[in-house]
């Protein structure tokens, strides 16, 4: 019974964040530490996202084939590689190092 009361308060607080949001005055929205705000939070918590399920395992800190995939990745990205074959790279060199054993 207590995950479905957590999932209530999650939902709750969910919709009250988003209440809050299109509560606000246009004035609070329209400020540029607001703006730059908005535009720089969803990159935070997408980096943090990825760096908590890449290197993270419960409480330990882990260094896998994810985080050789999530290298190769960054490697591709610096040759200004397309998208899909950052992807492609990605997940090759992961299912690779785990072929490997490693």
């Amino acid at each position: 019974m207590t995950v479905w009361i957590a999932i209530a308060v999650t939902a709750a607080g969910c919709y009250l964040v988003k209440y809050l949001g299109l509560a606000a005055p246009a004035g609070v929205l329209e400020r540029p530490l607001v703006k730059r705000l908005a535009a720089l939070l969803p990159v935070a918590l997408l980096a943090a996202l990825t760096a908590q399920q890449t290197f993270g395992d419960g409480p330990h800190l882990v260094l896998d084939a994810r985080a050789a995939g999530v290298a190769a990745a960054a490697v591709a990205l610096l040759l200004r590689a397309p998208f899909l074959l950052v992807i492609g790279v990605a997940v090759a060199v992961t299912a690779g190092v785990r072929a490997l054993g490693m």
